[in-house]
């Protein structure tokens, strides 16, 4: 179903905003940028703003806002126990034709991405536990079904530290998830997000690389990768919607 239109998002959609991605604004009528608030106890916002960004699925085959879709990421990502964002305001509208949609999430706080992470770090330990930390999330993931889709270091977010008894203590959390999508098989879903990773690594050194491949694997190993099962429900609906336009 279509969403209704909403004015409340004309506004934001029109909004500057420091874009926090290198080069500027992405193209295709997209943007972004982090909104800081006036009261400095409350979080700031990361704005991003996108025109003409659709996709389609087996269960969605007219275009829908990419947006949509990416919020359905956060939400599912979140049921498994993986840290997003949180979503502040979702929106999508039409507008002489063209899909314009909102997101409005909060900045993570004491986090910063792995390729700026790996910059700065000069502590062995605290990185062996960055890296495990890192297996046992996207391991979850990619057993769930999950395809992260864009698994570049800047899309990894991560707040190390030491705890009580200079234990290392490690979140990871994953963003930016546009592209994020279910696979019919999680092997697949495995491939794609550690070729990418390898792939645009940066500065992570290949020992490191090895290391999480390492764990990676053993994690994999414990679980059972799994088809990711069409329902009767979505099936019949996908029939009743191409019918429908017959």
């Amino acid at each position: 179903r279509r969403p209704p239109p909403n004015p409340r998002i004309g506004a934001p959609l029109r909004a500057p905003g420091s874009s926090p991605r290198p080069g500027g604004a992405p193209p295709n009528g997209g943007g972004g940028g982090l909104l800081r608030q006036r009261d400095p106890a409350h979080p700031s916002l990361y704005c991003k703003r996108q025109t003409g960004y659709t996709y389609r699925t087996l269960s969605h085959p007219f275009v829908r806002p990419t947006i949509l879709r990416e919020r359905r990421a956060y939400r599912a990502f979140s049921r498994l126990g993986i840290k997003t964002p949180d979503i502040v305001y979702c929106a999508a509208r039409q507008e002489r034709g063209r899909w314009q949609a909102l997101l409005l999430t909060e900045a993570l706080r004491e986090f910063v991405s792995l390729e700026q992470w790996y910059a700065g770090n000069k502590d062995e330990a605290l990185g062996k536990a960055v890296l495990r930390r890192l297996a046992a999330t996207l391991a979850r993931l990619h057993l769930a079904g999950w395809q992260h889709g864009c698994g570049h270091p800047k899309h990894i977010f991560v707040k190390a530290g030491h705890g009580e008894n200079e234990a290392p203590q490690v979140e990871i959390a994953l963003l930016d998830l546009e592209k994020s999508r279910r696979r019919w098989c999680s092997r697949n879903a495995s491939r794609h997000d550690l070729c990418q990773l390898t792939r645009h690594r940066g500065n992570m050194p290949e020992a490191d690389l090895l290391f999480f491949r390492r764990v990676y694997r053993r994690l994999l190993g414990r679980g059972r990768f799994s088809w990711t099962a069409i329902s009767l429900k979505t099936i019949l609906r996908f029939a009743m919607r191409v019918a429908g336009t017959a």
